[in-house]
């Protein structure tokens, strides 16, 4: 197989020039071309690193090693198939790290493009890393294009059947800015993170509207229904009126639980600075109590101490105490797991983090597709089952019995 040879800055020429698909992806496109010399580069580097490194080694008589030539191997990736020229030492010692001996396949250069938009960098500042660890200038069309490319698993992602039955699931939703009809407008990104019979979290979907809404949830909910989820045994919420009832619409058995944090966060907003850890404190006692009878002289105490000075916190207790107290029909492994939505604000803490450098999206598209990589990415980490799943397994066996199992 016969290469045409372009020296780098011709190459970054090119790269400029990009102008369709075939440019880029065909059988002499530029990213082939972009990938052998990258690959061939590199590896002058390391052999490079390699011999200098030895010279510098403390020997009474360092081996004499030099360059002796070069291999040709042929690399697969999603360019189709090049051929590179691997250096060679006279002791057979270099072992090259971006294409290792025996190695085929490289996906490298894609690879390093989408965990690099998946860390929330923006076009020019995967260009100006590209140019750093490279040398190469890539175009924003190219990097436009390998991007692209992920919005097929996505959709597929995204319309897989799930399991029967999620033991927990926490919905909640951030907010994004997309351009849209020439100015800058908040979107909701809505989240639902499920914990399933292995006790390890799995994002069950991503859907973006204007607003969140009961209705919207509503939607959601339905669609999670027809990718083949029966059952949910306990829904944790925020405090999104109607969202409830929107659960209960599709999954009528579903025990709703209002999220505690979001619950005293919300109450602590009304409070002065000078009387929040003394508040923070006495909502405590209402929410560790053993029991709901418990919880419920608790609150009564909390309203004749804070009612005078801050009425509308004991009011909003009682106004939802019906989705507070579910989880004191629980023992305590159970209650760590749904008293609070953690485990998405969690994960929606570092989306937030990758979103910081998108002051807006130029299109919904945009933002679903940086979400979608950085889920990816957040994914590698769900590894193992939640704390003190194994018990609370047991538990939702006996509270909950063949619902389990379905």
């Amino acid at each position: 197989m016969s290469f045409m040879t372009f020296p780098p800055e011709l190459l970054d020429e090119l790269l400029k020039g990009y102008q369709n698909p075939e440019d880029l992806l065909g059988e002499g496109g530029i990213l082939k071309q972009l990938t052998k010399a990258l690959v061939e580069r590199c590896l002058e580097g390391e052999m490079k690193t390699h011999l200098e490194e030895q010279r510098a080694e403390a020997a009474p008589m360092p081996p004499k090693n030099r360059r002796n030539g070069h291999s040709k191997k042929t690399i697969k990736g999603e360019f189709g198939e090049a051929e590179i020229a691997v250096p060679r030492d006279r002791t057979s010692e270099f072992e090259p790290q971006i294409i290792k001996k025996g190695q085929t396949r490289f996906d490298g250069f894609d690879d390093k493009i989408l965990s690099l938009y998946a860390r929330g960098m923006t076009v020019r500042d995967i260009q100006a890393q590209l140019q750093d660890l490279y040398g190469v200038e890539v175009s924003a069309g190219l990097i436009s294009n390998v991007t692209d490319a992920v919005e097929e698993e996505r959709k597929l992602w995204q319309n897989r059947t799930l399991d029967s039955v999620y033991p927990i699931v926490y919905f909640d939703a951030l907010v994004v800015k997309v351009r849209q009809d020439g100015r800058v407008i908040n979107k909701a990104i809505h989240l639902a993170l499920g914990v399933n019979l292995a006790g390890t979290k799995e994002l069950l979907g991503l859907w973006m509207t204007p607003n969140e809404s009961a209705k919207f949830w509503l939607a959601v909910l339905t669609e999670l229904q027809n990718r083949g989820l029966k059952d949910i045994l306990i829904a944790c919420v925020d405090g999104l009126t109607g969202f409830p009832d929107a659960i209960e619409a599709v999954f009528p058995k579903t025990t709703v639980q209002l999220c505690i944090v979001h619950l005293v966060r919300n109450s602590l907003s009304y409070v002065s600075y000078k009387d929040r850890k003394a508040v923070a404190a006495d909502l405590r006692l209402i929410y560790t109590s053993s029991t709901e009878t418990e919880a419920e002289q608790r609150l009564v105490e909390f309203a004749e101490t804070w009612d005078k000075q801050y009425p509308t916190i004991s009011k909003s207790w009682m106004s939802h105490w019906i989705r507070i107290i579910p989880f004191f029909a629980f023992p305590p492994e159970i209650r760590k797991a749904i008293y609070t939505t953690n485990a998405i604000e969690s994960m929606n803490m570092t989306l937030r983090k990758v979103l910081k450098n998108h002051r807006a999206f130029p299109t919904d598209e945009s933002a679903m597709k940086v979400i979608y990589l950085a889920i990816l990415n957040i994914a590698k980490k769900w590894t193992m089952p939640i704390r003190d799943w194994k018990p609370a397994l047991n538990r939702f066996a006996i509270e909950f019995g063949d619902r389990l199992f379905l």
